[in-house]
Parts: structure tokens; C-alpha cells; sequence
């Protein structure tokens, strides 16, 4: 037996030194060896930071039609439907309500954490790095917004540390993070040295236009804290300013779109066009704008209606240059009350019949909701309606609270030459009649009063861009304008209010159950009536 075991341990020894010779042997060149030449080994940062744009801008069903549309502009009234699912104008719970948040997670954020991780420490890089962090804040400061507590320190951390289940950060601290990480991002940026070039197909690589854009994201993110830190908030906006915010619409941040393909099309007005406004309806289909909106644009005589409304024979694309200049014309159009159904629609407006339908306004496809519409990002009137309002709180004195106001408004109105079909009459908006509603138009009153007619004006003007987002945030911050009318429908979950918030994700809530539960605990119920930090009575 011994003799065995000695005889087996020589066998095993020379068997292993030949294993370990031929093993050395093999080893030299293997790796070069097994590298296919054709093969990334690396990723290419510049594609990546460009589809992050695009989906972020909107190319996906389930954050742009289900919440964007679907649910927020339903919220501000922008629009109206005689469908009970369009659940934000009428309060209905529903799980699409968490499509944006797992779109921004799964997608929107998780190109930029490849190039922040890539491109971190690098000095060759820093504009690159910077330009991923300033697109991060802005990604994310709308999930915040939309949902309240959220991911942000282990937001998308699966690949580059292995957090599945990233903890929730209350919004008290959120804020004040991306407002230091803009800071530090917006102080990186080099125009001396190298950025993304053709890849930022937003700025074209221009790297001041994004300094200038990081400051304007941060004059909004610090007037987001009005109500509920206005030191903080005051300190930041003043920052903003003396930064460097747009100074006019060539600073306008935006992506451009061409309708020869959908992979090019603007995806908000596709949206709209595949589902809310289908040709086949012949005018009788889903949705319509909303009484208060179409009421404010024409008690004020504003030139932007015709650019905005039309009836439905002007969304049919191959009659268009045949009517639009007469299905726009102002004195046809008109909005339909919000929060009714087929049945009860009747008790708002007597004598109803379906048929009616086709003397309601629509969305313009010829304009607004047009396929080759720019995306507008962020706009230069946001900028000057945002100062407006600072110089009404004494935070800004270079100019006044007027001087501001106006130039907002006349942003909004000269940015429509950015859109197709802007100089056909009667939706072409002249210098004459810019002139004269401005004239008509002065900022007067008391605080509240001007507040009013300065986010009244911020309200008129999203619309253009389809940013029912922005507008839907900033009239939670602000309560103006106030025309939006209760609405008490009858599968509501808001007991008549204006929804506040987005539910969260249900998927969330199957597979990151735990730090949900405690975002919960810490911030209320998850109800489109509860509020965010920010948002406070």
C-alpha cells in the first residue's frame, strides 16, 4: 500500500511540473492571442452621451405619451378628454404613473454613469465629465420633482459598485447636492481644451453655451426652494446670475428633429399624433385642449393661438397647407371643460352630442405638435420669466422686475421662428403684434398679482415646447396661474385636487421593497396628494 502511494505521489508530482511547464508555455502570448482586433474592449463614450440625450430629450412610450401626456399636461389642463384614462387630469391611479421613474433609472441615467465613471480624474476629459454631470442633474431633477425622495448617491451603481437596491435620499438633501455638484461641474468646464463635438447634439461641443446652460439649470433648481429654504434658495439664484445665465433665444437649449424618419421625429408630437389625435377620428377622437388654457390665450388677445390651436381638419398632414390658415384662424377656436366623460359632459355644456367634438380646438401638428419640431431643453423665456419673478423678491436688480417680464414674453413669442410653418398667417407672430401685447401687457399690482401674471406667462409659454413637466413643477411651487378648475370625477383618487406628485413604480416596489418602504415612512403616503419637499402650502 505504501508502495502505491509513493508510486501515485511521484506520478502526481511529474505531472504537475508538466502541467505547470506547459501551462507557462501556453501562457506566453495567450492573452494578445485571445483579443479579437474587431472588438470594443472599452465603450465609446461619445454615442453613449449622445442616446442619453435623445432618450432623455423623449424617445420612449412609457415616460413621454403615459406621463408627460398622459398624466401632467392632463394635470395643468393644457388638454381634455372625455376618456377617463387620462389619469392626471382626473386624478385616476394607475401604474403607468411609475413609467418615468424606471425609464430615467434604466436608461436615461444609466449611458452618463459609463461616461462620469471613464472619463473621472481624466484632465484630457474634464469638459467631457463635466458635461455628463451637468445632463445628470438635469435628468434627475425631474424624477425628484415628479416623485419626490428617490435614488441619488447610489442611483445606478449596479455595474460600477454592485448597489442593486440603491437607498432612497430624502429630497432635503437632494437639493442641495445637485445644486453643489452643478456648481462643481459648471467650474470644470475648459473652453481651452477638448468636449464631445458633434456628439453633443445639443451645443454642437460648444463648451460656454453648456456653462451658460449649467447656470440657467441652476437659477431654476434655486428657485425651486422659494417656499421652502428662501435663504438658500436667494443664495443660489444670485449665483446663477452672477454665473452667467442665456442671455437671448440663441442660447436656447434644444435637440432639432427632422420628419423624415422616426428615428429623427419629435416623440412628444408622435405620440400625440399616434394616440390622441389619429386622422381616423375625424375630429371626434380623444383629446382636445382645455377649456382654461384656450380662455387664458384668448382673454388676453394672444397672437400664440393660432400658433397653438387648431380644429381637427388642420391635423390631417396631407390637407394641411390646404386649411391650416383656416382651421387656426382665433375667433374658431375654443376649449373643452375638463374632468367630464361622454355622460356627463352633458351637464357642462347643454344640448351636447358627440358630434360637437369637431368644433373643439386640437394641438397644432403644423407647429407645436409638428414632426420635424425642435425639442426645446430649456428655453431663454423660462430664464427671463425666472428673474422676473427674482427681481420681484429684490434677489436681482440689474434690471427690473418689468424689464424682465417682457423680454420673457417676447422670447416665447420670437422662438416660435424655430418651428415649421411659423411664417404662414395667421399663426405667424409679427414685431407688430409683439409690440402691441407687450404694451398691453404691463407687470403691475401687488406681489401676489404680478407673481400671477409672471407665471401665467410661464405657463402660456410651455406649451410651446411640450415641457408639460416644467410647467406642472413650477405651478406647484408657485400656485399660479391660477385658472385650473377642481375637478372631482368620479373614479378619482385626489378628492377633487390637482395631483401633486407621481406614484412610484410598482416594479420598485416588487424588487426594491425595503428602501422604498422607508422613502415612504419618511415622506408621506404614496398619493398623487402628497407633497414634495419642496412643494409646500
Amino acid at each position: 500500500m505504501n508502495y502505491i502511494k509513493h508510486k501515485f505521489s511521484r506520478i502526481a508530482l511529474v505531472t504537475g511540473v508538466v502541467v505547470a511547464m506547459l501551462s507557462t508555455a501556453c501562457d506566453k502570448g495567450f492573452e494578445e492571442m485571445n483579443v479579437n482586433p474587431d472588438a470594443y474592449t472599452e465603450p465609446s463614450l461619445s454615442p453613449l452621451f449622445t442616446t442619453s440625450i435623445i432618450r432623455t430629450v423623449g424617445t420612449g412610450t412609457a415616460d413621454r405619451n403615459r406621463v408627460n401626456i398622459k398624466h401632467v399636461s392632463g394635470a395643468m389642463q393644457y388638454f381634455a378628454t372625455l376618456q377617463n384614462f387620462w389619469y392626471g387630469e382626473k386624478g385616476i391611479v394607475n401604474s403607468q404613473s411609475g413609467n418615468f421613474f424606471e425609464t430615467v433609472y434604466t436608461i436615461h441615467l444609466r449611458n452618463l454613469a459609463v461616461v462620469i465613471d471613464k472619463t473621472n480624474g481624466k484632465d484630457d476629459m474634464v469638459n467631457q465629465n463635466a458635461m455628463a454631470k451637468i445632463w445628470w442633474i438635469y435628468a434627475i431633477h425631474r424624477v425628484t420633482d415628479a416623485y419626490g425622495d428617490v435614488p441619488y448617491k447610489d442611483a445606478v451603481k449596479g455595474g460600477t459598485s454592485g448597489i442593486y437596491k440603491p437607498v432612497y435620499d430624502k429630497q432635503s438633501d437632494i437639493y442641495p447636492w445637485m445644486l453643489s455638484d452643478l456648481e462643481a461641474a459648471i467650474k470644470q468646464l475648459d473652453p481651452a481644451k477638448a468636449s464631445f463635438g458633434a456628439a453633443d447634439v445639443i451645443y454642437g461641443g460648444n463648451v460656454t453655451k453648456w456653462k451658460t446652460f449649467g447656470y440657467s439649470l441652476m437659477l431654476r433648481l434655486g428657485m425651486r426652494l422659494t417656499k421652502v429654504n428662501p435663504v438658500l434658495s436667494k443664495e443660489w439664484v444670485q449665483k446663477a446670475i452672477a454665473g452667467g445665465v442665456m442671455q437671448s433665444n440663441s442660447d436656447i437649449a434644444k435637440l432639432a428633429h427632422t420628419s423624415a424618419s422616426g428615428n429623427t421625429w419629435n416623440w412628444d408630437a408622435s405620440e400625440l399624433k399616434r394616440e390622441s389625435l389619429p386622422e381616423g377620428n375625424k375630429g371626434l377622437g380623444l383629446v382636445k385642449m382645455g377649456k382654461p388654457f384656450i380662455d387664458l390665450l384668448k382673454a388676453n388677445n394672444d397672437p400664440r393661438l393660432p400658433f397653438y390651436a387648431t380644429l381637427w381638419e388642420g391635423n390631417i398632414l396631407s390637407k394641411q397647407t390646404q386649411v391650416i390658415t383656416q382651421t387656426t384662424l382665433p375667433e374658431l377656436q375654443k376649449g373643452l371643460p375638463n374632468g367630464y366623460d361622454a355622460g356627463t359632459i352633458g351637464t357642462a355644456i347643454p344640448g351636447w352630442s358627440n358630434t360637437m367634438l369637431t368644433s373643439y380646438s386640437e394641438p397644432n401638428t403644423a407647429t407645436i405638435a409638428n414632426l420635424a419640431t425642435p425639442t426645446i431643453i430649456f428655453s431663454y423665456s423660462e430664464v427671463q420669466l425666472l428673474l422676473s419673478e427674482a427681481a420681484v423678491r429684490g434677489w436681482e436688480t440689474a434690471e427690473t422686475a418689468e424689464v424682465h417680464y417682457k423680454k420673457g414674453i417676447r422670447a416665447s413669442m420670437e422662438s416660435t421662428l424655430l418651428y415649421p410653418n411659423s411664417n404662414l398667417a395667421p399663426m405667424e407672430i409679427t414685431p407688430a403684434e409683439i409690440t402691441d401685447y407687450l404694451a398691453a401687457h404691463s407687470l403691475t399690482g401687488t406681489t401676489t398679482e404680478q407673481l400671477n401674471l409672471i407665471h401665467s406667462q410661464f405657463y402660456l409659454a410651455h406649451y410651446m415646447y411640450l415641457d408639460f413637466f416644467e410647467a406642472w413643477a413650477n405651478w406647484r411651487r408657485t400656485g399660479f396661474p391660477d385658472i385650473l378648475t377642481p375637478i372631482n370625477y368620479v373614479l378619482n383618487s385626489t378628492g377633487g385636487a390637482t395631483i401633486r406628485r407621481l406614484i412610484y413604480s410598482y416594479n420598485e416596489k416588487a424588487l426594491n421593497a425595503a428602501n422604498l418602504e422607508a422613502a415612504i415612512a419618511n415622506q408621506g403616503a404614496d398619493t398623487f396628494t402628497t407633497r414634495v419637499w419642496w412643494d409646500k402650502l
